[in-house]
């Protein structure tokens, strides 16, 4: 997959995750630097919502907005937005940001996510942005990378796509 960063062409490291493959476990940092599991959450949708920086304008919109649509949907339905972000960072975000259904964990110490997902920016070590959707057994049935990373993700599509899972 390319991808461009402000039209500069970027590389990203490793295989991209694939519709129909179960979804690699991997481990992240919560907030309160206790660790997070995807395998944690088996027996719930859940969509992850990868962002560069939530620091960022585009980001911090993706954020918000699937934090907004997960009050709307479910409870079988958990949002997860990853990125390499400072757990203390990302605490201040969701605090200012009013986040809370949506959890936001941090991939900046074992960079387990990007490398078993596909989802590194060799020259900015940073992700890219995208979305993937898990169902309830752990099974990967979307993937969104964006093609520009200062674009937004398809909202409608991802969520249009959990909501077939419950």
């Amino acid at each position: 997959m390319n991808v461009t960063f402000g039209g500069t062409k970027m590389t990203l490291c490793g295989k991209q995750v694939e519709v129909g493959q179960k979804a690699p476990d991997f481990k992240a940092v919560n907030n309160d630097l206790s660790e997070y599991k995807l395998s944690d959450d088996l027996g719930k949708v859940v969509i992850l919502s990868i962002v560069p920086s939530i620091d960022t304008g585009v980001c911090s919109i993706q954020t918000r907005t699937f934090n907004e649509k997960a009050t709307e949907m479910s409870k079988d339905v958990k949002v997860v937005t990853v990125s390499m972000d400072l757990p203390f960072a990302q605490g201040r975000f969701c605090a200012a940001e009013g986040i809370d259904r949506a959890i936001i964990v941090s991939d900046y110490k074992d960079r387990d996510f990007a490398k078993k997902y596909g989802f590194m920016i060799e020259e900015l070590a940073l992700l890219t942005r995208g979305v993937i959707i898990v169902d309830k057994e752990g099974t990967v049935k979307y993937v969104e990378i964006v093609p520009e990373v200062t674009h937004e993700v398809n909202f409608d599509r991802a969520i249009e796509e959990a909501e077939k899972l419950l």
